[in-house]
């Protein structure tokens, strides 16, 4: 049982926590650290977790394997080499870093040190994703020509001005850092390196002083290309859809299933109809828990988590692009990794 200790307790921590615990013979929570102690005593307390003083108190124990970081970006990369130095696996949430120098520091620090890194991208552990990367992987979905991404919600709507969240230093690019960022790394995932992005990001609703709407476009080193679309002031919608000579592959809300329509064997005669697609349903996987057993699969040494830490750098690096783009309202070029 790997023993990890959760740094952050505010709503997003607590879901991590409510995902796992209690739930798997291979991670538990044991220990939590977090700005404000009151307010999370008695929620600790019902879940098992003694609440430590300090981030110190948390790497100076030795009954603590790994740490889990919800907290806010910028800290990010910081956080990381510190646990690093304490020689405790890290498992961080999304964004990795908010910038490329950062990302790069922090990984340097993570190999030196011979730690597990795991970043949260917990989309990767569903089967309908697993399901669209062998498709692609195998000539099923035949060349593909583009992908479109989106990731919507209402957050925005909500936000207290005074949150971290709220504020455009932690989430620059509007909706990428909350959301779109989960799109990005499944790119990655699916089609490979990034080389060029054209970013717009807009203030549309919210009453706080930052984005809410970003769409992308992508140049690929393969030669497709590629959307996406982010808004934190809309209802909440996922699609991911690979549009390939032989069919067009999609992931889609509520459910997240899987959708294979595919493309005409002949030319159409007559007025062009769509074919009956192929759907699998992949319901009530909690991902959460796939993310985290993986974690402690890789600490174990039973398989290497499946983010690298190529593909992590090489996400912030796309990620800095969008923000550089979103400023300057002109295409960017990403950093070479």
């Amino acid at each position: 049982m790997i023993r990890a200790a959760i740094v952050g307790i505010g709503r997003w921590g607590r879901t991590l926590i409510g995902g796992v615990q209690g739930q798997s013979t291979a991670f538990r929570f044991t220990a939590g650290h977090t700005r404000t102690r009151s307010k999370a005593e008695a929620f600790c307390a019902e879940h098992g977790i003694a609440l430590k003083d300090s981030l110190d108190d948390i790497f100076a124990d030795p009954e603590i394997d790994a740490v889990v970081f919800a907290t806010p970006h910028s800290e990010h990369g910081r956080q990381v080499e510190q646990a690093a130095a304490a020689g405790k696996h890290v498992f961080m949430e999304k964004p990795f870093t908010l910038d490329r120098a950062s990302a790069a520091r922090a990984l340097d620090a993570v190999a030196r040190a011979g730690i597990v890194l795991g970043v949260a991208y917990p989309r990767r552990f569903h089967p309908s994703m697993r399901e669209l990367k062998v498709r692609i992987d195998d000539g099923r979905l035949g060349t593909i020509a583009h992908c479109s991404a989106e990731q919507n919600g209402p957050a925005g709507l909500f936000m207290d001005p005074a949150s971290w969240r709220a504020e455009a230093s932690e989430a620059p690019a509007g909706g990428m850092t909350a959301m779109g960022v989960h799109n990005l790394d499944a790119m990655i995932h699916l089609f490979g390196r990034i080389d060029e992005v054209y970013a717009t990001s807009i203030r549309r609703a919210v009453a706080y002083d930052a984005e809410d709407t970003t769409s992308v476009m992508f140049g690929f080193a393969n030669g497709m290309s590629g959307n996406l679309l982010s808004s934190l002031v809309t209802a909440v919608t996922y699609r991911l859809a690979v549009f390939g000579t032989k069919g067009c592959a999609e992931l889609l809300t509520p459910q997240f299933d899987f959708r294979f329509s595919p493309t005409p064997s002949a030319a159409p005669t007559g007025r062009q109809a769509a074919a009956e697609p192929q759907i699998i349903e992949n319901r009530g996987c909690n991902t959460l828990l796939a993310e985290l057993e993986a974690f402690a699969a890789a600490i174990r040494g039973e398989a290497p988590y499946p983010i690298t830490a190529d593909e992590v750098l090489h996400g912030v690096s796309v990620f800095e692009a969008i923000i550089r783009s979103a400023a300057t309202r002109l295409p960017v070029r990403v950093a070479r990794d």
